[in-house]
């Protein structure tokens, strides 16, 4: 039986800070983070009768902003493809003309996106072997397997500031390593 019920009148006083926060360390931008918060908050009034009440309300609205932030991600890179697509075929016209309709066309999107999110992936993983041995486990633990910071500073021995400390230059560093690697 569903307990959550939405609040929208007090997103912005209650989650607004928190999603910025969350947004701004995957964009490393903050107007960018401010127009994805803000984005956020128009497709949960949105979606909201489609609301089920499983999930917080923080939860829900942390899942839309992570679409939104991948959708950003997949934005830049095909306009990046595109790009590419022009310039390695402006030679031959017909191929070129026939390449850039494939690369536009929406039917062709799964198999794109799929292989963007796979390219993407091996790319984070190179990145997360290059962090120091500590800040690696501590980000997969949190950021990928999801695990409660108490669990965190008690398997591991550290306390939470050490642990948001070593989260925050892991995201940093990941962050770097992407735009150097894979943006």
């Amino acid at each position: 039986m569903p307990t959550n019920v939405l609040h929208p009148d007090t997103w912005v006083d209650k989650y607004a800070d928190y999603l910025f926060n969350y947004a701004v360390s995957r964009v490393n931008n903050a107007e960018l983070a401010k127009d994805l918060v803000q984005e956020t908050f128009f497709a949960g009034l949105k979606s909201a009768p489609n609301f089920k009440g499983d999930a917080a309300e923080r939860t829900w609205l942390i899942a839309i902003l992570k679409r939104k932030v991948i959708d950003h991600y997949r934005k830049i890179n095909s306009k990046k493809g595109k790009a590419e697509v022009k310039i390695d075929f402006a030679a031959d016209s017909e191929e070129g003309d026939w390449l850039e309709k494939r690369v536009a066309d929406n039917q062709d999107r799964d198999g794109e996106a799929f292989l963007e999110n796979e390219e993407l992936g091996d790319a984070i993983y190179g990145c997360i072997e290059k962090l120091p041995t500590k800040q690696a486990q501590v980000f997969k633990m949190k950021t990928i397997q999801g695990m409660d910071t108490e669990d965190i500073c008690n398997e591991l021995g550290i306390n939470p500031s050490n642990l948001w400390v070593m989260i925050h230059r892991a995201r940093t560093a990941l962050m770097g390593c992407l735009n150097d690697n894979w943006f």
